[in-house]
């Protein structure tokens, strides 16, 4: 048995405000997301990588999810810390990042105040970049990791879908922020105060962002606390408790839960290269086929290109952004068939007569990965750049599915396993004068979930929700290895030299082509094709 004490708690007035405070997080780790696909990647060309040097770097990304999130999520569900399982984590993370993401920045800034040489500054200077970028990406994942599983502890399952639903808003406008933020000129706006670059300015802005709003949201969650944890056998071998516990649970995951891992592996196999080279692609298009001469030739080519695919994907974060307002209140929850927002009492017989016509959250997610297919089938012939913009802005809406059904279908699911069935759960107090209670093997306590003061609000906390997630995050990171090598050796065959754009301290020699297909083109083709094989993985889950 497992015991706790304290009730989990949101401040706020309303539902919609505790929501906002409790998914406030994500807008300061999409910030950061953002940034980076738009910006590292042009940046490490710009420092003389290839293109498929550049690519093996992105492994950073899988990487730290495969190690950081499973091990995180675990030893946050064992955590006995007074601040709860999951705060400590997102604070920590949350500086580590902040802190890496201005070394980043200012990487030739460091490395030239302690080397001279101008030869070895510029190998030191990607080292370090490149050292930067694996230290954002495993000190975000401990955020990511920890964030997820607050929503589904501190949420009621019920309200699983809603808690998905406002991490996906406000993952839209992080991503908005920063994409703004990005077509923006910076140093003409802000002056040099926060560095006389936009890479470095944008940097600053991210860090201070994701400590903020992070900082915001540990301030207005309250968790229970874990006293003692449930007895398992395998959680005495001792250092290799954490990995020995994992490797069970994915060994006996559920089927449905095993049907939402597929799912997400094959679609991720599409998502990941959109995700971090669709900006460079638009940019690289723009350069291709649409700027003048003068425009190819200018001295801050890596802004350039930045701020293009930043001012492309400002539209496709506004169609994200509404997307994850509007989609809620058309989709029906996982949970349960009958489902309905809650409307405007000027719209509610209307809404109610077109409840019926809903479509469920699996078959939004099935139209999702097709949607994303056609529009990437056409990524190769794209010869301009506001066709590939179209294309881009085609996936929003599959985005943000996306980024929602897996979190909500897993909430759910992971609930239920914890026993979590409503007013049904029960528990018992370990006496009259002790705030602390027992959890029942398969049940979990009632406990006030949204606010201090609701005492009626039904149980959720999934004990091992951190274990879940971090399973999940696996099945999104392993697909992310296949695409760093499926995109690497695409590069070396198509793009083999250095970006004639970026690269301007490289001989011409050292330059790749510009007439064959674009490489990247290539690479969101190939994930077309596997987001077809993801529609039939996620059709399973209906026959489960």
């Amino acid at each position: 048995m497992s015991r706790w004490t304290g009730q989990p708690s949101i401040r706020g007035s309303t539902e919609a405000m505790r929501m906002a405070l409790l998914t406030l997080n994500t807008v300061g780790i999409t910030f950061v997301w953002g940034v980076e696909q738009t910006y590292c990647t042009p940046y490490l060309l710009s420092l003389g990588l290839t293109k498929s040097k550049t690519s093996l770097v992105w492994i950073a990304g899988p990487l730290s999810g495969l190690i950081v999130q499973p091990i995180v999520g675990a030893l946050a569900d064992e955590s006995k810390s007074k601040w709860g399982r999951r705060r400590p984590f997102i604070v920590i993370g949350a500086i580590l990042s902040a802190f890496c993401l201005v070394t980043l920045g200012f990487t030739k800034e460091i490395v030239g105040y302690f080397v001279s040489d101008e030869k070895t500054a510029q190998h030191l200077t990607i080292s370090t970049a490149i050292l930067a970028i694996y230290a954002v990406d495993f000190s975000i994942n401990a955020v990511m990791s920890a964030a997820r599983s607050l929503v589904v502890d501190t949420l009621p399952i019920e309200k699983q879908q809603t808690g998905s639903a406002w991490g996906s808003r406000m993952s839209a406008i992080g991503h908005g922020i920063a994409y703004a933020t990005g077509a923006v000129d910076l140093p003409s706006l802000l002056g040099t105060s926060l560095g006389d670059t936009q890479f470095k300015q944008l940097t600053v802005i991210a860090a201070l962002g994701l400590v903020f709003t992070c900082g915001v949201t540990v301030w207005a969650v309250t968790e229970r606390i874990l006293v003692a944890s449930r007895h398992d056998p395998r959680k005495d071998k001792g250092g290799f408790k954490v990995v020995s516990q994992i490797w069970h649970t994915i060994v006996h995951l559920p089927p449905r839960i095993r049907a939402i891992c597929m799912a997400q592996f094959w679609a991720w196999i599409g998502w990941f290269p959109f995700l971090f080279y669709s900006t460079t692609w638009i940019g690289e298009t723009y350069f291709r086929y649409d700027a003048a001469h003068d425009a190819k030739d200018s001295g801050d080519a890596l802004g350039e290109i930045g701020r293009v695919g930043s001012e492309a994907f400002i539209v496709y974060s506004v169609i994200t952004f509404l997307g994850s307002w509007i989609l809620p209140m058309v989709i029906r929850s996982p949970d349960d068939e009958s489902y309905t927002q809650r409307p405007p009492q000027s719209l509610r017989s209307t809404v109610e007569k077109l409840n019926k016509y809903k479509p469920d959250l699996l078959t939004a997610w099935v139209c999702a990965h097709a949607t994303f297919a056609f529009a990437m089938f056409f990524a190769p012939f794209a010869t301009s750049f506001r066709f590939a913009t179209v294309l881009v802005c085609l996936c929003g809406l599959p985005w943000n599915i996306a980024s929602w059904a897996p979190s909500a279908f897993l909430g759910v699911e992971v609930n239920k396993l914890s026993g979590a069935a409503g007013s049904s759960a029960s528990h018992r107090r370990l006496s009259h004068d002790s705030n602390i209670e027992l959890e029942e093997m398969n049940e979990l306590s009632n406990s006030s979930l949204l606010s201090p003061d609701d005492s009626h609000s039904k149980s959720t906390t999934g004990q091992l929700s951190g274990v879940y997630f971090g399973i999940l995050n696996i099945y999104t990171t392993i697909p992310q290895f296949i695409g760093t090598i499926l995109s690497t050796i695409i590069f070396s065959i198509l793009e083999p030299g250095k970006s004639p754009e970026l690269a301007h301290n490289a001989h011409p020699d050292e330059h790749h082509g510009t007439d064959g297909p674009n490489a990247i083109s290539i690479c969101l083709f190939i994930g077309a094709c596997s987001a077809v094989v993801a529609i039939f993985a996620t059709r399973r889950l209906r026959y489960l």
